[in-house]
């Protein structure tokens, strides 16, 4: 789940499904045609005030509502790589689509301001809704896809979610970003890294230090596929020497994901 306080976003039209002139959906780009985040990379996480695009780092994760295609030139003209954040396992009032959730999509708060578990055996419902947002973070020239809240199973999401639901919707999220020819990181659910490593291109960590699971994440090292790790609690002394062993691209940030940051 994400660890900080929502923002209010700006409105925005959301582009409409796209698929090949023959009609036919295009297929998955090859791994080899994506981007493929190594170990170790550094990278700079902000999802909250002025962007500062300026930080040194090859590796940006930015919100895809907040930014429009100009912010993600302007990155790449800097060599960097860009991220998409997207909220894909909860449902927050503030996005300009909101209104096209059905109710009865809608679970528990998920303890954060204006922001719902969705019942994520609704594919039905979602898929569509979901593959208009990573249209969106095409058309704006993202490289990958950071989708949040992709462990509602674990969650009291007022629905009876298994974990099967969990790896049935998590995989839908990975098929939609590589059918648009984006990367795609698998965001905490620790628990299924085993059975989902293999379906995503990197993995996002939050206080996995601070929680004793920084482990559980090596099969992504493993695989040669970049860990994105954040703490929040914990000084650079406490974490950074086992960030290291372990090949995480770790750093220290506040809550509020701003621009301020304090890497390894």
């Amino acid at each position: 789940m994400r660890r900080l306080v929502p923002l209010l976003s700006a409105l925005l039209l959301l582009a409409g499904c796209t698929g090949s002139p023959d009609g036919e959906a295009p297929g998955p780009a090859p791994r080899a045609e994506r981007w493929q985040p190594e170990p170790g990379q550094p990278w700079q996480w902000q999802l909250s005030g002025r962007l500062d695009p300026g930080v040194d780092v090859p590796v940006y994760d930015i919100d895809g509502f907040d930014h429009q295609a100009a912010a993600v030139d302007d990155l790449h003209r800097r060599g960097r790589k860009v991220i998409c954040y997207l909220s894909t396992g909860a449902w927050e009032d503030w996005r300009p689509d909101a209104d096209a959730f059905p109710r009865d999509t809608l679970g528990r708060g998920n303890g954060w301001e204006g922001e719902r578990w969705l019942d994520i055996r609704r594919t039905d419902v979602l898929e569509p809704l979901m593959a208009a947002r990573f249209d969106m973070c095409r058309d704006k020239g993202f490289d990958a896809v950071e989708p949040d809240n992709m462990d509602g199973y674990k969650n009291p999401t007022g629905f009876p979610l298994t974990a099967a639901d969990q790896l049935r919707y998590n995989r839908l999220i990975a098929r939609l970003a590589h059918e648009r020819g984006m990367a795609v990181g698998l965001k905490n659910d620790l628990d299924q890294i085993p059975e989902l490593v293999g379906d995503f291109d990197f993995a996002v960590n939050e206080q996995c230090a601070q929680y004793t699971e920084c482990e559980d994440l090596t099969p992504f090292i493993e695989a040669d596929k970049a860990v994105f790790h954040v703490e929040y609690e914990l000084t650079t002394e406490q974490f950074c020497p086992l960030a290291k062993r372990l090949r995480l691209s770790s750093m220290l940030k506040k809550y509020e994901l701003g621009a301020w940051r304090r890497p390894c």
